[in-house]
């Protein structure tokens, strides 16, 4: 039997859509500086709505990175997805992408929680309002939450193993993680992450449902978690792709690696069943550490799924001290995306970004609009804090009960 070690998982590719930056580099500076970003929502139809406050990706001009066949074919969520997986590869240093020499060993993965709602709202208001034959060809698949995958891989000509996650918020970790098995099974490399835009009529009407989501209209205090003034999560619209490939590939063609995804775990504990959420986390923590061949002590960072709920703040707080012991008080955490907000499957893949940042710059970047912490963890709040940063510890949890755990390593890694 071959004791050979599987190929390693390494990042060499980093592209940013989100509120606070429109490229890897803006938004480290911004979460490096703990800016603030969150706004009233101006989206057009939204202004009745008593959700008042969001993470809006301003500046953005889709035409300039995606050809505009591609534009009419698709919805905001796929723009910014496309968008950023051009800029991860030229990052790694694959330039566009197109016509690969390997296209079948390159894969798309990426995790989608709402689709394309805006796409979709808009066809369906011609339909009842104008006639089925005003509906437009690209209804029927611009809406679905495997698009992005689709025209990412179409675009680049990209063959090798796709698909899409379909886990809730967590489904960004867990894309993640689906991509470096492909990795350790043989694939070469793969464009990975997630990209929402939940900012439409349609989309923010169906979150009002969800009892977790903040309508408080102060921007600065909208989103507060691990405060006694916690009074739940601003939704936000962007994301973040990856290039995940092959350590040696990446190295044999002069590839900077940038981190390795060392270990993952997921569980299920049910909707908006926080008191089990606990549980839940910490054994996705525990399988997380155990793959990476991680010690708790370890841990240098950790980005929690803050979801600015008391009750599911309480049982995150005490997930991680199960886990961590007594390193849980001396860890530094933060949580950067109070700044710009929650973005469904792409605010971990933005966490997981800024983890990469921060162990290369040696930098725990704060939390912004937190100050008051209500649970025994040492939350980095005002300002970034010097730190030598070897490893991260990545936590999620989705709406519906998904819990996820991402271990990363800084550059390529420690040897097994």
């Amino acid at each position: 039997m071959s004791t050979q070690r599987p190929p390693r998982a390494v990042v060499t590719g980093i592209g940013v859509i989100a509120p606070n930056g429109l490229r890897s580099d803006a938004y480290w500076k911004s979460v490096r500086e703990g800016l603030g970003v969150l706004d009233r929502i101006t989206r057009e139809g939204c202004e009745h709505l008593p959700l008042k406050v969001a993470g809006q990706v301003e500046g953005f001009d889709a035409s300039a990175l995606i050809d505009e066949r591609f534009l009419v074919q698709t919805d905001r969520f796929t723009h910014y997805a496309m968008a950023a997986a051009a800029l991860a590869l030229v990052d790694a240093g694959l330039g566009r992408g197109d016509a690969p020499d390997e296209p079948f060993s390159i894969g798309v993965v990426t995790a989608a929680g709402s689709g394309g709602g805006e796409f979709g709202q808009r066809e369906l208001q011609k339909l009842w309002g104008q006639g089925s034959k005003f509906v437009g060809p690209y209804q029927s698949i611009a809406w679905f939450y495997a698009a992005s995958t689709g025209q990412i891989s179409i675009r680049h000509g990209f063959k090798g193993p796709c698909g899409v996650v379909a886990s809730d918020e967590a489904g960004g970790l867990d894309s993640l993680a689906h991509a470096a098995r492909a990795v350790r099974r043989g694939t070469g490399a793969v464009v990975v992450g997630a990209a929402e835009a939940p900012l439409a009529p349609y989309s923010m009407v169906c979150q009002l449902g969800y009892p977790e989501l903040s309508t408080v209209e102060d921007p600065e205090r909208a989103y507060r978690p691990f405060t006694a003034k916690a009074c739940g999560f601003v939704p936000a619209e962007g994301g973040a792709m990856l290039v995940v490939e092959d350590e040696t590939r990446a190295l044999d063609r002069g590839a900077t690696v940038r981190a390795t995804l060392a270990g993952h775990g997921a569980t299920f504990t049910g909707a908006s069943r926080w008191d089990l959420s606990r549980e839940g986390l910490a054994q996705a923590i525990r399988v997380a550490l155990d793959e990476a061949d991680c010690a708790p002590e370890e841990i240098d960072v950790v980005f929690p799924d803050a979801l600015g709920v008391p009750e599911a703040d309480r049982a995150e707080a005490l997930a991680i001290a199960d886990v961590l012991g007594a390193h849980a008080r001396r860890v530094p955490v933060t949580a950067p995306k109070t700044g710009f907000g929650r973005a469904y499957c792409g605010a971990p893949v933005l966490d997981a970004s800024a983890a990469v940042l921060a162990m290369e710059h040696g930098l725990v970047p704060p939390t912004p609009n937190v100050f008051d912490i209500d649970h025994d963890l040492d939350v980095v709040v005002s300002r970034a804090r010097p730190a030598e940063l070897r490893t991260a510890l990545v936590l999620s949890r989705g709406l519906m009960g998904s819990n996820a755990a991402l271990v990363v390593r800084r550059g390529g890694g420690l040897a097994r």
